[in-house]
């Protein structure tokens, strides 16, 4: 079996057993995100985020110091504190610790640096008892799973599903068919290893560097039962969750459980600053529970833990990647994620978006294979990110250096753009394929529709199957034998005296594929009073992106820049009919381009966007066809979300009589090349099923099918028996 095919089972098998219920938990999750955000305000939710994101900076950038403050405060106060180089010196640190206790028995709070570095294991083998006390740690920790997600480790089993493995394993004659049963078990149960514990471990969300203290969220209160009623305390934390002061933790506590679950603040969130001043406790006492001994018998040690985090703090891409505080906003808004939850989207301990930056700081490349080609690049994890970082380049990164590490797997193709370079000679041919799709598109389009017709039939179906990975289910492109800018060049502009010139960008599918949307967007435009101009140049850069192939990428867009120069230069707007070409320009660019991103971004638009412009600024409303309340039903672009664009196009088709219905699903679920590809086609269908169901009511009243992005498009042609259109179609003049 090929790995491809390995792949698609491994996916096929999660999306049987875990798919409904992780959707319906995330999608609840999201649905409170949501709420929670606009009772605060958008605005000043934004300003949580900024803020959070200038104090992470800086704690990072001043990393060292801070550890050396940390030391000096936890000391102050009687602490220990062990920066541990990996997870055997950590763990190593921490047996010590309780050999010379003499403990016997553990107990822990949730923490994914301990999940990271296997210290339950390494406990355990050394015949210590160790139990987790959070809920949903505790159930995998009997089921003998890892966690499925950062914040809700066992968010993939239902209610019935845990009733099961409690009766199970238990042994209980306790009826556990209600989550009020299920939780009254584990509180009783954990609630008498806490008593008897030994010793107390947890992790720490948050570490100040002023005073030494802990902050710990959690919506059980079982972290600080951990870290109080046993005598010793341990708190495991990488080095990256400093900051500078206590009054640094207040955008994190407004931030942290509102991007989470949706909560406005989490149900406990304590700021210890230990040892604390609280007395042992002694449950044998005449009256139990008491004090048996005085505030001098308490024992803390921090452990900060590095494994590979000083390495990621000095690498350019890899150290956003430490501001995260582990809150899962990425993971609930990814549409893959929801479909197959953290034991497909996710390595050795994290999950999600950020999984992948994750990964390869603290386990290497290699563990980001399995999982790293689930981001799309979508950008939807962007905005719910609650301090910005820029996860899809974090996972465009990871995918360029696992391009470079692979050795070549094919013979040289003799078609140019294809053939291995000197940047990615290890690139899998399929990623070239589709990192190059300008070139096959160049050559589809010269030889339509031969090209198209040959490409169709199913012994060169199967050998695109067998040779690229592109499932045979999936509908190719057909290619358009006069493109769009040829049809442009050869076309005298229909406006005497323009009240501006615009330069519409030619993106490859709107040039190669699908003129027609081209083609309308210019008629628009001069119905509008504008003249426009197609310019001769190529693709964005994003196909290559996609596929990590940053190199590629940035050749691209420089040419971009380089061809748009002019028209930039002359006063011209430039207009964009493709989201995810747009988004490029407003984006990626700051990545890819040494300089002229800042000219590019504020002067592009999406057309949509533009048309609103043009009409609040006094253009013709008259000039474009009327809707005289057709209905309509609209999927918005992920990227063109993500720029904050979608309302455009609603305000314009409903300005011009339309009755507009607007799809709120996550993702349609094609996301460009990804809903090609064999090993992922299930799951790009499963998460489709939203949208089919969401559009399918639309679809029987009549409504027009309207669709901003080319995969869009593509997805409900494979979705709705009904055709579909861009938006701009609906504008054309002659329609």
């Amino acid at each position: 079996m090929s790995e491809t095919d390995l792949d698609a089972e491994r996916i096929r098998t999660l999306l049987e057993r875990e798919s409904d219920g992780i959707k319906d938990n995330i999608r609840r999750l999201n649905d409170e995100r949501y709420d929670a955000i606009d009772a605060v305000g958008s605005e000043t939710h934004e300003h949580y985020r900024t803020r959070a994101r200038e104090i992470k900076e800086d704690a990072i950038e001043r990393l060292p110091t801070l550890i050396h403050r940390t030391e000096q405060a936890v000391e102050a106060n009687g602490g220990s504190v062990y920066v541990a180089d990996d997870p055997a010196d950590a763990n190593r640190y921490i047996t010590e610790v309780l050999d010379d206790r003499d403990a016997e028995s553990v107990v822990k709070s949730k923490s994914m640096t301990t999940e990271e570095i296997d210290l339950n294991e390494a406990l355990e083998v050394a015949d210590l008892d160790v139990w987790e006390t959070d809920l949903g740690e505790f159930v995998i920790q009997v089921a003998d799973e890892a966690p499925s997600h950062i914040v809700g480790p066992s968010l993939h089993r239902s209610r019935e599903d845990i009733t099961r493995l409690f009766e199970r394993v238990f042994e209980t004659d306790r009826a556990l068919d209600s989550p009020e049963a299920l939780t009254a078990f584990a509180r009783e149960y954990l609630g008498e290893r806490i008593e008897t514990a030994d010793v107390g471990i947890t992790g720490a969300n948050f570490v100040t560097a002023d005073s030494g203290s802990i902050a710990l969220v959690t919506n059980e209160g079982n972290a600080r039962k951990c870290a109080s009623v046993p005598d010793t305390h341990i708190a495991v934390a990488g080095i990256e969750k400093i900051v500078p002061s206590v009054s640094d933790l207040h955008p994190f506590a407004e931030l942290i459980s509102r991007s989470a679950t949706g909560q406005d603040i989490p149900q406990y969130f304590s700021v210890l600053t230990p040892p604390v001043d609280t007395p042992t406790v002694d449950f044998e006492a005449s009256e139990a529970p008491g004090f048996g001994g005085s505030d001098d018998d308490r024992e803390f040690h921090l452990v900060l833990v590095d494994n590979g985090r000083r390495e990621m703090r000095r690498d350019d891409d890899l150290r956003e990647t430490l501001y995260c505080i582990r809150c899962g906003a990425c993971a609930n808004s990814c549409a893959n994620f929801q479909s197959v939850g953290g034991h497909a989207f996710g390595g050795e301990t994290y999950t999600g978006g950020i999984a992948t930056g994750w990964e390869a700081g603290v386990e290497g490349l290699e563990a980001t294979e399995s999982f790293n080609d689930l981001c799309t690049g979508c950008s939807r994890c962007v905005n719910a990110c609650p301090v910005k970082i820029d996860i899809p380049w974090i996972n465009t990164v990871v995918r360029d250096r696992r391009n470079r590490s692979h050795e070549p797997d094919y013979e040289d193709i003799l078609v140019d753009g294809l053939v291995p370079d000197e940047e990615s000679e290890g690139t899998p041919l399929r990623k070239r394929f589709f990192g190059n799709f300008e070139t096959v598109a160049k050559l589809g389009s010269a030889t339509a529709p031969l090209s198209s017709a040959v490409a169709s039939l199913g012994p060169v179906r199967r050998v695109m199957e067998s040779t690229l990975g592109i499932d045979a289910r999936r509908d190719l492109p057909t290619f358009a034998r006069t493109t769009f800018r040829e049809w442009a060049a050869d076309r005298p502009s229909a406006v005497a005296d323009p009240e501006r010139t615009v330069a519409l960008y030619p993106d490859v599918y709107t040039n190669y594929v699908q003129p027609e949307r081209g083609k309308a967007a210019v008629r628009v435009l001069e119905a509008l009073g504008c003249s426009v101009e197609v310019p001769s140049v190529g693709g964005s850069g994003r196909a290559p992106l996609s596929q990590g192939m940053i190199d590629t990428a940035r050749a691209k867009a420089e040419s971009v820049a380089d061809g748009l120069g002019p028209h930039l230069d002359d006063g011209r707007d430039v207009v964009v009919v493709e989201p995810s070409d747009l988004a490029m320009f407003h984006r990626e660019y700051e990545r890819l381009l040494d300089d002229g991103f800042e000219r590019l971004r504020d002067n592009s638009y999406e057309v949509l966007e533009y048309v609103y412009g043009l009409l609040e600024n006094g253009a013709a409303e008259s000039a474009l066809p009327a809707g005289d309340g057709e209905g309509v039903a609209y999927h918005s672009h992920c990227q063109q979300r993500t720029l904050g664009l979608e309302p455009y196009t609603e305000h314009v088709l409903e300005r011009l009589g339309y009755d507009v219905v607007t799809s709120d699903v996550e993702c349609c679920g094609m996301a460009g090349s990804f809903g090609y590809k064999s090993e992922y086609y299930e799951l790009s269908m499963d998460v489709g099923e939203q949208l089919a169901d969401q559009f399918a009511d639309a679809d029987r009243q009549g409504r027009r099918i309207v669709a901003s992005g080319t995969s869009c498009m593509e997805q409900l042609d494979a979705l709705l028996e009904s055709p579909n259109e861009h938006p701009v179609q609906l504008l054309d003049p002659e329609r």
